[in-house]
């Protein structure tokens, strides 16, 4: 059990680094190390929603802050129309993702998405754009259908439509690497 957890824990580690390391090579400069930051708290959301199910305030709160932070005062277009544009665009993406759960709940009667899902899409929309959105919320789909077809399959189990699917494993990392290709096209 305890080499488990080291062997892990090394893992993230290096996780970590490779996700330092590209975000300052991608954009040098303040965008680089808040893009190294928001690596970092994308990989501790999907560590932990993959381990409890679920994705820490904490964690969504100061992803959403360092969009903004980036929005008013450190990104390309840096201002207060591209923070008010930043905030918009995180309620747009947060808006449609809680009707998805609401509806979701009273046509199944059942969660089909959490609250950090949605806290989650609202931190994507604030750090890209609409098109690159669309594109992560696109990706995170088909990684975690995909994950989910694969495991089934290796370990040999029927697939279930009950079967609970930690979204925000997929959504976090799909959220850095938009911010990546954005830093890399300007």
């Amino acid at each position: 059990m305890i080499v488990q957890s080291t062997g892990r824990q090394a893992l993230l580690g290096l996780m970590l680094l490779a996700v330092v390391g590209v975000s300052l090579t991608a954009a040098p400069g303040l965008d680089g190390v808040l893009g190294a930051f928001l690596g970092a708290l994308m990989l501790a959301i999907a560590a932990s929603d993959f381990r409890r199910y679920i994705i820490p305030n904490e964690l969504t709160g100061a992803a959403l802050a360092l969009a903004l932070f980036r929005a008013g005062a450190a990104g390309p277009e840096a201002g207060w129309e591209a923070l008010i544009w930043a905030a918009g665009r995180g309620l747009a993406i947060a808006l449609p993702f809680l009707a998805l759960m609401t509806g979701y709940r009273w046509w199944r009667g059942r969660d089909g998405l959490g609250l950090g899902d949605i806290k989650l899409a609202a931190v994507a929309g604030a750090w890209l754009n609409f098109v690159t959105v669309f594109a992560v919320v696109e990706l995170a789909t088909l990684s975690a259908l995909g994950a989910y077809f694969v495991s089934g399959y290796l370990r040999k189990r029927p697939l279930k439509a009950t079967a609970r699917l930690p979204f925000g494993l997929f959504l976090a990392p799909a959220i850095w690497i938009g911010w990546l290709v954005e830093a890399m096209l300007r």
